[in-house]
């Protein structure tokens, strides 16, 4: 069972609340038109938002060497690539759907071979190319001015990143949403 933060929380209240009044989201460009005459509601910086949350769980969750978490939040944030690309295909005229599954294809695969064999150096190599991908992309679709790093302090004092002493879940593939 997924456990729901507090930061989660409140932008799935938000994005929730977004959809129940029927109002749209400030649209920047074509592809979150495109989206919102699909019956989404929420836009790209809500989503891309739970990106980073994954993106700083991810991390602290490898810190820890808890090797099940940190599988679990690299699986997520491929999920979450892969739905940015099918709602917002183009951004600010730059087609993101390549750019996505390049980085599902290298840089969480390679970081999903690094957590497979709980190798932390490998981890830390993955997870800077990771954040850097994730800047590279920033700069290509006009927003330079959001710039990923590694997390600097535990955002989340409800979860505990540790490794459990018994493991329901296979490190990687073992949920869907």
């Amino acid at each position: 069972m997924k456990q729901i933060t507090v930061a989660a929380a409140a932008v799935a209240a938000a994005i929730a609340g977004t959809a129940a009044h029927g109002q749209q989201t400030q649209m920047h460009d074509g592809g979150e038109h495109a989206a919102a005459k699909e019956g989404h509601s929420s836009g790209l910086g809500e989503i891309m938002s739970l990106q980073q949350m994954r993106h700083s769980k991810l991390w602290f969750a490898g810190n820890a060497r808890n090797w099940d978490l940190a599988g679990y939040e690299s699986d997520e944030l491929k999920e979450g690539f892969e739905d940015v690309a099918k709602l917002f295909p183009t951004v600010n005229d730059v087609s993101v759907a390549p750019v996505f599954n390049g980085i599902n294809d290298k840089e969480l695969s390679d970081l999903g071979k690094a957590i497979a064999a709980h190798d932390f150096g490998k981890f830390l190599r993955g997870f800077d190319r990771l954040t850097a991908a994730c800047n590279a992309c920033h700069q290509t679709t006009k927003y330079p001015f959001i710039v990923i790093q590694r997390p600097t302090s535990l955002p989340y004092t409800n979860q505990s990143f540790a490794p459990s002493r018994q493991s329901a879940l296979p490190a990687q593939g073992g949920h869907h949403r």
